[in-house]
């Protein structure tokens, strides 16, 4: 799956990898509906975090489209607020 991380790129991540950011997915969504600020600062730093451990960077000249489209780091609740779906940032 190919995930792009705004201001930062394109990944690609293996399927079970989806599975673990599914989860921390879970935990930021929490943190945004409840307005907990700490929590959702690292529950994004740690979604992001593994993306790029674990992802392999695209190269900047790749046009394949992106099947999921994570905030950039330095997003806000607010800001990460009016990207979430029902299912959060990762639909599953």
């Amino acid at each position: 799956m190919i995930l792009r991380i705004l201001g930062e790129g394109q990944f690609e991540v293996a399927d079970h990898t989806v599975e673990v950011l599914s989860g921390l997915d879970n935990e930021l969504q929490a943190a945004v509906e409840a307005g907990d600020d700490a929590t959702f600062h690292r529950a994004l730093s740690d979604l992001l975090a593994l993306v790029r451990e674990t992802g392999t960077r695209l190269p900047d000249d790749h046009l394949g489209p992106s099947e999921l489209v994570l905030p950039a780091a330095d997003s806000t609740l607010e800001e990460v607020r009016a990207l979430l779906s029902d299912e959060g940032l990762i639909p599953g």
